[in-house]
């Protein structure tokens, strides 16, 4: 059987990822699967941002678990866009794009 690559081959996760996914290494795909499994679950989603909880829309809401996360994540894309979270507060919303750049900042 041939190893697993690219987004498929099992990453090291950070401390707070790891806590958060139960796993110490999983597949990229695995953890965004398992963020949104949570975010769906607790009806984490709203329509606009700084919104309430609605479970339904492209924003997220970071509870405290969530925070605990999103905090870890300081990256710039090749395009250029900052995903500056470290002051982020319970109840802030991000965008549901900036979700790659989440997972990559808990990943080693």
């Amino acid at each position: 059987m041939a190893e697993p690559k690219g987004l498929m081959k099992p990453v090291r996760l950070k401390a707070d990822m790891a806590e958060f996914c139960g796993v110490s290494e999983l597949p990229r795909t695995e953890i965004t699967k398992k963020l949104w499994d949570y975010i769906k679950a607790n009806k984490l989603q709203t329509k606009s941002a700084g919104g309430k909880p609605e479970n339904a829309g492209k924003y997220v809401v970071a509870d405290a678990k969530l925070l605990k996360v999103f905090k870890n994540t300081n990256s710039t894309s090749k395009s250029g866009n900052l995903t500056d979270l470290r002051n982020m507060q319970e109840g802030d919303t991000i965008d549901m794009m900036q979700m790659a750049a989440v997972v990559s900042a808990n990943v080693e």
